[in-house]
């Protein structure tokens, strides 16, 4: 069964508080000056400038589930249809990205 495009960040939330080992990973495609403002909990960045130069050290295994973020939601989708252009069939975006994060889960978390 093929995971939808886009998950939001409540279904992200409830996905890191369940009980066990995380089944998925985090990937935030931000660049490094907005990874140090704010970032969720063992995510990994990749930032979308780096992508193609990463991606081959990174993304190794085509079955595993990824969800990426971003700011809002637009460069995050990108390199997830990127991702799934290449193989990786479980590849998602986090609908509205971290700025949606901070609106329906953190409201403490910095912005910019």
């Amino acid at each position: 069964m093929e995971l939808a495009l886009e998950i939001g960040p409540t279904d992200v939330n409830y996905l890191m508080g369940r009980p066990g080992g995380r089944t998925f990973r985090l990937i935030d495609c931000r660049e490094d000056d907005e990874w140090r403002i704010c970032r969720l909990p063992d995510a990994v960045l990749v930032p979308t400038s780096r992508l193609g130069e990463m991606a081959p050290q990174v993304f190794t295994n085509t079955q595993e589930h990824l969800i990426i973020y971003c700011h809002h939601g637009m460069r995050s989708l990108r390199v997830a249809q990127w991702l799934r252009q290449h193989g990786f069939v479980n590849a998602q975006s986090m609908r509205g990205g971290i700025d949606a994060w901070a609106d329906l889960v953190d409201p403490e978390m910095a912005r910019y």
